[in-house]
């Protein structure tokens, strides 16, 4: 018996991996996340399947519905949106399962970041102006530890995506000012690959009155990159002529 716990994507039942919506299919125990969980993932389930919401249910209860299903020899489909390896309670769901001996896996998901990078049609690094990606959260009822503060992260200039900092928007744009222009672009995908997906672009003097404005307060992601607004940059050296790799060998390029 084995939970597999299953990354369902950011919203669009499509995004499910199809490793993913097989165990989903197969399972005889399938528990979800149903504030987030398409109904359409959860629909691939087999008309015997013991089909369980953990919305409403705590980590003992979700624990129980584990040991009942090992019990009885049953594999379990745990679907989470996104992917598990952010923001996904995975480690604390895993712990119960070590103490109880119980083997779990995990199938990775697309995560909400790479979704909204998908609806901005956006690549968030760009050769030799940003290089790295910082997922992170505003610090609100969940404390992000002090070194990890926005605007120790800022310093990097790195791509900024926050997870879960919508209805902290005013502190978000308070903490980035102390070391951004108010210029620096922010983009905002709420409801990322969605049905009801929107889309907000301007920049830290003004994102906060556009989500006001547009009534976002959950469910999105916000992106603050350079990045944003930068069009004139050099090519990358992956398809380069003039550089050779190991697939590829470099081209004389006559300069005349």
């Amino acid at each position: 018996m084995t939970v597999y716990f299953i990354g369902a994507g950011p919203g669009d039942p499509d995004l499910i991996t199809v490793k993913g919506a097989k165990l989903v299919e197969a399972c005889p125990v399938v528990m979800y996340a149903g504030s987030l969980v398409p109904k359409a993932v959860i629909e691939r389930a087999r008309d015997d399947a013991k089909v369980y919401n953990s919305a409403d249910m705590d980590l003992n209860e979700i624990t129980a519905v584990y040991e009942q299903a090992h019990a009885a020899g049953q594999d379990v489909a745990r679907v989470q949106t996104g992917d598990l390896s952010i923001y996904s309670s995975l480690a604390e769901q895993a712990r119960r399962l070590d103490a109880l001996g119980i083997d779990w896996q995990v199938v990775p998901g697309v995560s909400s970041f790479q979704a909204s990078a998908a609806a901005l049609g956006q690549e968030l690094t760009l050769p030799e102006e940003c290089q790295t990606i910082i997922l992170s959260r505003a610090s609100g009822r969940t404390p992000v530890p002090e070194k990890e503060n926005l605007k120790s992260l800022a310093a990097h200039e790195a791509t900024l995506c926050l997870f879960l900092s919508a209805s902290l928007i005013n502190k978000v744009v308070k903490e980035l000012s102390e070391v951004y222009p108010q210029d620096w672009p922010v983009a905002v995908v709420e409801k990322a690959s969605h049905p009801e997906q929107r889309i907000l672009r301007g920049t830290l003097a003004d994102i906060a009155e556009q989500m006001k404005a547009a009534k976002i307060r959950a469910t999105a992601m916000i992106i603050v990159s350079k990045v944003l607004a930068i069009d004139d940059f050099v090519d990358s050296k992956l398809y380069d002529p003039t550089f050779s790799h190991a697939c590829r060998k470099a081209k004389v390029i006559d300069s005349e």
